[in-house]
């Protein structure tokens, strides 16, 4: 894979140059050592993947990913001192299309590879995404059909991954207090700063957002948020849990895995979302929503960051509606009144 790095501190940049190397498949096309630079270099040789660092001078890495992902679009890792401690920046970048953020690596002893851990992780998670070479495992619905739904409680269920935390906030930001349905969200995060976006997301929204515990109950006005790097599922009718199959998806959590429950277990109505984002997953989810006849919406092209999870969606005829994100909310508040 041709990788970018884009870092102000030469050090760290080295660093991160070596990270890469280790992997004989992995070749650093070039270094940027601030937002301008990246933007000219990518501009000339747009690499498959950029390490992107967040605190940098003048233009910053928000702005840095906001501007490729308009001129230049790839995929973006952002590498950060700690995602902790720059959450709100984080959140911001991957609502213009970052992938997912990790630490950077610590300076000091010991060997590299086991301080780069998490760094070449991530890397190899979004290599088999670009590259597309990852086997896509069928979790279709097994044929479980007998659950009944004969209650009338309503969940939204929301997939979203590159650009998701933006289009959240926005759909969010139109429900209220009193929304007649829970909602349960999937998106693509690392399980270390779940509780922040979290946290995040609730400077939004009049509803209670929280990350989903085992055995949590889906209700209205609270929004859970899969938290951990297995699957969130319904596990009961009326409870949500992990599991750790399927375990060779390149994304954990998936949201074809949550989608598929919902639609096997849930027993009252179900509407399926599917926001912006890299690859295929929810997809296939989304579908099977529809066909069980459960209402779907996927977001369009035109505010998506990235374009990739609806419209694998669209194409299969997933969604009964694609809309703009910024109609998403007044479409979801219309459906569960009216049922």
């Amino acid at each position: 894979m041709r990788i970018g790095i884009v870092n102000d501190l030469p050090g760290i940049a080295r660093l991160l140059q070596r990270i890469v190397t280790m992997d004989p498949t992995h070749q650093v096309v070039w270094m940027a050592h601030s937002g301008a630079e990246a933007l000219e270099r990518c501009a000339r040789d747009t690499p498959d993947l950029i390490l992107m660092d967040m605190m940098m001078p003048v233009m910053d890495g928000v702005e840095t990913t906001r501007r490729i992902m308009i001129s230049t679009p790839c995929a973006i890792l952002i590498v950060t001192g700690s995602v902790r401690t720059t959450s709100t920046p984080v959140f911001e970048a991957m609502g213009y299309g970052a992938l997912d953020a990790v630490d950077t690596p610590l300076l000091g002893d010991g060997a590299l590879r086991e301080r780069a851990g998490a760094l070449l992780a991530k890397i190899a998670t979004i290599g088999r995404l670009v590259s597309d070479k990852r086997q896509r495992r069928d979790v279709a619905d097994p044929g479980n059909r007998a659950a009944a739904r004969g209650s009338h409680a309503r969940l939204v269920a929301i997939g979203a991954s590159a650009g998701g935390p933006a289009a959240l906030a926005t759909l969010l930001r139109d429900l209220p207090e009193d929304f007649p349905a829970a909602i349960v969200v999937v998106q693509h995060v690392d399980q270390q700063f779940a509780v922040g976006m979290a946290s995040w997301l609730n400077q939004s929204t009049a509803l209670a957002v929280r990350v989903a515990a085992e055995d949590d109950r889906p209700v209205a006005g609270l929004v859970l948020l899969a938290a951990t790097n297995d699957h969130l599922a319904m596990k009961t009718p009326d409870r949500v849990g992990y599991i750790a199959d399927p375990v060779d998806y390149a994304y954990r959590p998936s949201v074809d895995v949550f989608f598929h429950s919902a639609c096997r277990l849930w027993r009252g109505d179900v509407v399926g979302v599917l926001l912006t984002g890299m690859g295929r997953d929810g997809a296939l989810g989304l579908k099977a929503l529809r066909d069980r006849g459960h209402y779907t919406i996927a977001q369009d092209q035109a505010t998506s960051a990235v374009y990739g999870m609806p419209k694998a969606a669209a194409s299969i005829g997933a969604a009964v509606d694609v809309l703009p994100a910024g109609d998403i909310g007044a479409r979801l508040l219309e459906v569960t009144r009216k049922g």
